[in-house]
């Protein structure tokens, strides 16, 4: 894991409690946010999932309301920008005939992520998401508060969730509180219940507390959650639970770019226009929908014809020098930002040989950097680009590009040597 960015609150440690002194300001689709280019709706999408006909009336929403834009997000959702002033009520009739919003009370904390190529965790989204809607207690959940429903084998479960349900043979699932080396073994059938309970859970250690915390990670040292009692918690609801002191966590990377099943498509910096997207959507259509995932990716289930997608400039190959590029909003959309970040990384990356790993962030609060990945940070400053990797920053070269490439080179070899060493060194547990 990269170190070159600031600790965002949600992973300072114990010993140094966040102190939240209000709610958060995550926006919704019913709280627009107002950038530079106008208004910013987020539509959640539990599991990423969506219906081709939800898909389509999310373009028409982006060209009645917004720039003819739609953008992924880092944890499977959809954003419109560019929205104008007084559009909010039109916005939320047209999503709530969609079928995409809640009650307003419950339509920021459905925050579920989940393994974008398995069928598995579907009936896991569906069920959690029921029980999140029909539970006022989780309406104080902020709008940051993440669950992971990874089928087994560790894609999102390496996304630092605060619940993960992790998917073990044998018909049981394990129940994660936030980074915990172990966790709560429940059948299958009981995890969506059992990760609202772990949310409820949270919810009353935040309350004890009295810092209004907004992660599993900001709670203070007294106030941590204990596999020990999340498993009390769940046996006097009448779930039946065993503790797992230690457990080997999976990891995987997330699915590539490419025409396999299910085909995996990835849109330049996560943003497509609408007629990107409505192409798209007819890809999609006569499957079982599409699947946004945390990666800025969409997962089309099946293996239909990619020829359409990449002919609108969507990216279908895993040696595409687009994978693995992410970027702020930077200029002109935010007023923050020291440069036109996306322009800057469009240029380099049709100068790239292969994938490039980086993030590029247009001032120090890096918004957007990835997670469980390694990447280069590209930092814009008053001077240009600063390039830093592990931590250390990189000497400045002329050539931009070249620059890159040398540092993707040498995290890729780091890597390499890291993981050898990893797997000689540490012990299996089960």
């Amino acid at each position: 894991m990269l170190a070159a960015m600031p600790q965002p609150p949600s992973a300072v440690s114990r010993d140094e409690p966040v102190i939240r002194d209000r709610g958060d300001a995550c926006p919704g689709a019913l709280r627009l946010h107002a950038a530079d280019d106008g208004y910013l709706a987020r539509v959640r999408l539990p599991g990423g999932l969506l219906t081709v006909h939800q898909a389509a009336l999310l373009a028409s929403a982006a060209d009645r309301f917004g720039d003819g834009h739609l953008e992924l997000t880092s944890r499977g959702n959809v954003q419109l920008r560019g929205l104008g002033d007084g559009c909010g009520t039109a916005l939320a009739e047209l999503l709530d005939a969609a079928g995409l919003l809640p009650a307003p009370s419950h339509e920021r904390v459905r925050n579920i992520v989940a393994t974008p190529a398995s069928q598995d965790v579907l009936p896991w989204v569906r069920e959690l998401d029921r029980l999140l809607c029909a539970n006022t207690r989780v309406t104080a959940l902020s709008g940051r508060f993440l669950f992971a429903l990874d089928d087994g084998r560790g894609d999102v479960a390496a996304l630092d969730p605060d619940v993960t349900v992790l998917g073990r043979p044998g018909g049981r699932a394990l129940v994660r509180l936030g980074a915990a080396p172990g966790a709560v073994a429940v059948a299958v059938r009981n995890a969506p219940r059992a990760a609202l309970l772990a949310a409820e859970y949270f919810l009353d250690a935040v309350e004890a507390a009295g810092t209004r915390a907004w992660r599993v990670a900001e709670l203070p040292a007294g106030h941590a959650l204990d596999d020990a009692g999340f498993a009390a918690r769940l046996a006097a609801a009448g779930t039946d639970a065993l503790r797992v002191p230690a457990v080997d966590w999976p990891s995987c990377a997330p699915p590539a770019p490419g025409p396999r099943d299910p085909l995996c498509v990835l849109p330049p910096f996560g943003r497509l226009s609408t007629g990107q997207w409505r192409v798209l959507v007819q890809v999609a259509e006569g499957g079982d929908g599409l699947r946004i995932t945390p990666w800025r990716t969409v997962v089309l289930p099946g293996t239909p014809d990619p020829s359409p997608l990449e002919a609108a400039g969507l990216v279908v190959s895993p040696d595409s020098p687009w994978r693995g590029v992410t970027a702020c909003t930077g200029r002109p959309g935010c007023a923050k930002s020291l440069a036109d970040v996306r322009a800057d990384a469009r240029a380099l990356v049709d100068r790239a040989r292969g994938p490039l790993p980086v993030h590029w962030s247009g001032c120090e609060r890096r918004c957007g950097h990835p997670r469980g990945t390694q990447w280069v940070d590209a930092l814009a400053t008053a001077d240009g680009y600063r390039l830093s990797v592990d931590g250390r920053t990189l000497p400045h070269r002329p050539d931009l590009a070249a620059a890159l490439t040398a540092a993707r080179d040498g995290t890729a070899r780091d890597s390499a040597v890291r993981k050898t060493t990893s797997s000689a060194q540490s012990p299996k547990t089960q």
